[in-house]
């Protein structure tokens, strides 16, 4: 038979015509799916073997760079528009010419540099050498799309490459939490997304500059596809200019030292955190440890959505294990994509782990992740999600109680045992037109206010920080009261009682109350969950953060009340839902997953920013430090006896220390009394799956088991072949019920008129 097989003539026309008529450039798996560093490159292999380039000049020039992520890092927060800029919701951040993540600003969102690095990735990999496109000195790249790499689709990035006499040398990039990207509700979070295309703008990266200068045509589209033309104009032109200045100190970097000097330090920065965290990792002891956490909204309705971990050490090799976890929502937008999962557990592990590391994502180079496909955190393509930060924010936290099960026992630690901080994102989502006839759309900064956990030797910080950057803070709100018609009534005041309480307790969250003015068109929605099930979980036997609601009073304006019955208002959120002081008002309590309406001047939506989970048994609390919770008006009378169990004078507030002491005892009996052995307690309290009432989403029990929710019916499948479940309209679940009730009550009705005659 004749061989028929092509020539290398052949088949090199077949490989060109296939490569250059693709389809689609989708994300690459072999991208996303990849987090660890790429191998040397030629000269960097030669440079650190070389040793020719010696440890001091790469400490200089790490100086040198720092210095300069620190400035363009400035240079963003002095003139970003975006809210998120004026708190610190944004870095720069400078890459190795293969992409991998160097080095960050010394505070902002390291995060959104450690996202950064897939879409670099992809640039060298299909634009390089695409005649169409390519990569030359002062272009400037634009992208959001977290499919591509990113956390969510309201982040947007500019990345530039630096060249140093005709040879790529490096990029570099700045990211802003923008906000509003015209998705289906204003503000680029949009709860009410049910597939991908309700999401706003979903930008691959492209070329959105040339020679240092915007290209207005791309530009102007840009603009057209939002509700705010103006931020989206302005913030490109500061990513690209804090870009271009930190281009210019890394030119001068080049010139003073050579580009030798500053690949061998960009390399030889990433090489030896790699080998710090294998030690790191080494020091632990070989063994797994397991913990679980909840979500408890879709954002459309309440459930039970699981995310699984196993954390599984092994010499220097450490393997997160999240198979059992629930499976995908194809029409919800809560889902995530394994790159951004990597990126906030990165996150999570540097900020409460490791914080003395350096922020590079080559910490997670001796990391291997299992995933289950199609799950919620691992989402195929298809899947919305517009609001991954619902399991994102659980996965910066979730790892504190494995590690600190891990490391426990090592006599060095390299920070304190922290329990999980408060993880949702509790703050509200505005958009509408404001005082100044202006369309605008994002979000405000509580969502950099919460508590932390409790640690192993203090309590936790009241309103720490968000857990995706220890550095952010919140915006000045007399500036935002400047912009926007909203005005809050009710601030930074701590939420008595809303704490984990423990041997240490957690920080508090606060309470926010907001209405709005001076505007005829106005709305609010929310994105968080945690209203029914604890978000933030304890430590070695503490108590979990409570459960939050969102809190609306409507039907009245606020600023009447205060105008002619100023008496009647409490900046107390639990005052006004118990005593309801405005007659004539609803008063009305709902989970924190709340999409876009539209509100009357003057009503009240009010939350509270959650707390931490507290660290150890409360009857290990020093009675000194519950009694001062006491007086900061922390804790309750009633807290303090019935959960520290302290004895004390309600009036002068003396410690009994002999009373307490005696309740503690009693307690430790009365424990000894209601416990059972660990044998028994299993067989009475595990079940062989979820209650059927409980619309449950991951593993019960086996991780190969999963459990999910489609079209309001129970499924059962195997973890290695999830199917993605598809959600039922809560309109049409409320619709049918309300029909259900009708029909009910004409059956009675009828019934009754059967019995009359």
């Amino acid at each position: 038979m004749d061989d028929i097989r092509p020539s290398a003539a052949q088949q090199a026309l077949i490989d060109e015509f296939l490569d250059q008529n693709k389809l689609f450039l989708a994300p690459d798996p072999a991208i996303m799916e990849n987090h660890r560093i790429e191998p040397r490159s030629a000269i960097e292999d030669e440079l650190l073997n070389s040793g020719r380039i010696d440890a001091h000049k790469i400490n200089e020039v790490r100086g040198l760079v720092v210095a300069a992520l620190d400035e363009s890092h400035t240079m963003i927060e002095q003139m970003g528009v975006a809210p998120g800029a004026k708190w610190g919701d944004m870095t720069t951040a400078i890459f190795t010419a293969s992409g991998d993540l160097s080095m960050i600003a010394p505070h902002g969102v390291g995060g959104f540099a450690a996202a950064v690095f897939y879409p670099i990735k992809f640039i060298n990999k299909y634009w390089a050498n695409e005649p169409t496109v390519g990569v030359r000195d002062g272009d400037g790249f634009i992208h959001n799309d977290a499919r591509y790499g990113g956390i969510h689709n309201t982040d947007q990035s500019m990345m530039m490459p630096v060249f140093w006499k005709g040879k790529l040398v490096c990029w570099l990039s700045a990211t802003i939490h923008e906000g509003e990207n015209g998705s289906c509700e204003p503000g680029g979070m949009p709860a009410a997304a049910e597939s991908k295309y309700d999401e706003g703008l979903k930008m691959p990266p492209f070329r959105v500059a040339e020679n240092g200068e915007l290209k207005r045509d791309l530009v102007t589209f840009l603009q057209n596809s939002v509700r705010d033309p103006k931020l989206q104009l302005e913030d490109m032109k500061v990513r690209l200019h804090s870009v271009l200045r930190l281009r210019e100190r890394i030119l001068k970097v080049l010139e003073e030292h050579g580009e030798e000097a500053l690949i061998a330090t960009l390399r030889q920065h990433i090489e030896d955190v790699v080998e710090e965290v294998k030690r790191r990792i080494r020091e632990l002891p070989d063994g797994t440890t397991r913990t679980v956490s909840f979500a408890d909204s879709t954002l459309r309705e309440n459930a039970m959505l699981k995310l699984n971990m196993a954390i599984t050490v092994k010499g220097d090799r450490m393997i997160v294990d999240m198979r059992g976890s629930s499976p995908e929502l194809l029409n919800r937008s809560i889902n995530a994509c394994q790159a951004s999962f990597k990126t906030m557990l990165f996150t999570g592990y540097m900020q409460n782990i490791w914080p003395d590391l350096p922020f590079t994502m080559a910490v997670f180079t001796p990391f291997d992740f299992i995933f289950d496909d199609k799950s919620l955190i691992n989402g195929s393509f298809e899947t919305p999600q517009a609001m991954s930060l619902i399991p994102l924010f659980k996965t910066m936290t979730i790892a504190c109680i494995p590690m600190a099960k891990l490391g426990y026992s090592l006599p060095h630690r390299y920070t304190a045992t922290v329990a999980p901080q408060y993880d949702q994102p509790a703050t509200l989502i505005y958009g509408g037109l404001t005082q100044h006839g202006e369309y605008v759309g994002n979000f405000c900064a509580d969502i950099n206010g919460m508590g932390q956990g409790g640690r192993a030797h203090r309590d936790g910080e009241h309103s720490v920080s968000p857990p995706f950057a220890a550095h952010c803070d919140l915006g000045e709100i007399e500036l935002q009261e400047e912009d926007l018609p909203m005005i809050r009534l009710g601030a930074f005041t701590l939420a008595k009682d809303r704490v984990g309480f423990g041997k240490y307790r957690s920080g508090l969250g606060y309470e926010q109350i907001h209405t709005y003015r001076k505007s005829g068109l106005w709305g609010f929605m929310t994105g968080c969950s945690g209203s029914l099930f604890s978000s933030a979980q304890p430590l070695f036997g503490g108590y979990a953060s409570p459960t939050y609601p969102l809190c609306k009073v409507k039907g009245i304006n606020i600023f009447e009340v205060l105008k002619d019955k100023p008496e009647l208002f409490s900046f107390d959120i639990i005052d006004i839902m118990n005593t309801q002081p405005f007659e004539g008002a609803s008063y009305s309590t709902h989970d924190m997953g709340m999409t876009f309406e539209l509100a009357a001047p003057g009503e009240l939506y009010m939350m509270c920013q959650g707390s931490g989970g507290g660290y150890g048994d409360v009857l290990q609390r020093d009675p000194a430090l519950v009694m001062k919770d006491i007086e900061e008006d922390l804790i309750s009378h009633d807290t303090a006896r019935e959960i520290f169990k302290v004895a004390f004078d309600p009036q002068t507030l003396m410690l009994d220390e002999a009373a307490t002491q005696a309740a503690r005892d009693a307690e430790r009996k009365a424990r000894l009394a209601r416990g059972v052995p660990y044998d028994a307690f299993v067989q009475t309290w595990t079940t062989p799956e979820p209650p059927a009432h409980l619309p449950f989403m991951g593993c019960w029990d086996d991780p190969d088991e999963v459990y999910g929710v489609m079209m309001g019916q129970r499924v059962k499948m195997e973890g290695k072949a999830l199917q993605s479940q598809f959600m039922l309209n809560p309109k049409d679940v409320q619709i049918a019920g309300l029909q259900a009730e009708l029909k009910a009550a004409k059956d009675e009705l009828e019934q009754c008129r059967q019995q009359s005659r």
